[in-house]
């Protein structure tokens, strides 16, 4: 009996011994280039913020205020922001990464809470106060970070047009125009020009 399992036993403390030099000379290998070889980690639950496998990129801008002006601050997100998630995300200021960067927001405290209704290329952002006591710092970070939200109509941020209203004050409409928001110019109506060749005065023939 113990002849006959003698081979199989050597056989399998050969592989034993092989597998050990492998591993010994792949963590070697691991080592000289910088990577410390760990154990297997089960992944658990997805992380927060991040995207699905096989879902597209979904960041959310918002803009907050730094040493050199407007500056945007890129978070990632599990699906698209629409301007009023945008907004909320906004008003509760810069993260740490952020403010190790410098940023910082000039919005003022509200009394009650922002919302954004959008239509196709447009943003109305609704107010809990007059919205002529913003100042045009606040307008840049509001009006610029609904912009570059998800707004139906697939238009570039530059041409979505985002309106104020708040105590029955209405500002804008108004465009992020990179660092600063601009008003919308609205065409001259042109009308058109009388014909200058006439058809001879009226009158009876001599």
């Amino acid at each position: 009996m113990s002849t006959t399992h003698t081979p199989v036993r050597r056989a399998a403390r050969t592989r034993r011994v092989m597998g050990g030099v492998v591993s010994g000379a792949l963590a070697g290998a691991l080592a000289g280039c910088g990577i410390a070889p760990t154990d297997v980690i089960d992944a658990g639950e997805p992380a927060s913020g991040v995207k699905s496998p096989g879902q597209p990129a979904a960041d959310v801008q918002l803009f907050f205020y730094g040493p050199s002006g407007l500056r945007s601050a890129t978070r990632p997100a599990k699906a698209p922001v629409d301007p009023e998630q945008a907004i909320q995300l906004l008003m509760d200021g810069p993260n740490h990464a952020e403010r190790m960067r410098g940023l910082s927001s000039v919005l003022p405290k509200f009394p009650g809470r922002l919302t954004a209704a959008t239509g196709a290329g447009t943003v109305v952002i609704t107010l809990p106060v007059n919205a002529k006591l913003l100042d045009s710092a606040s307008l840049n970070q509001l009006v610029c970070t609904a912009a570059n939200a998800r707004v139906p109509g697939d238009k570039p941020p530059g041409q979505v047009v985002v309106t104020l209203v708040g105590d029955r004050v209405r500002v804008g409409p108004l465009v992020c125009g990179g660092n600063n928001v601009f008003p919308v110019v609205q065409p001259t109506p042109t009308f058109p020009q009388p014909s200058s060749t006439g058809t001879g005065s009226v009158g009876g023939v001599g």
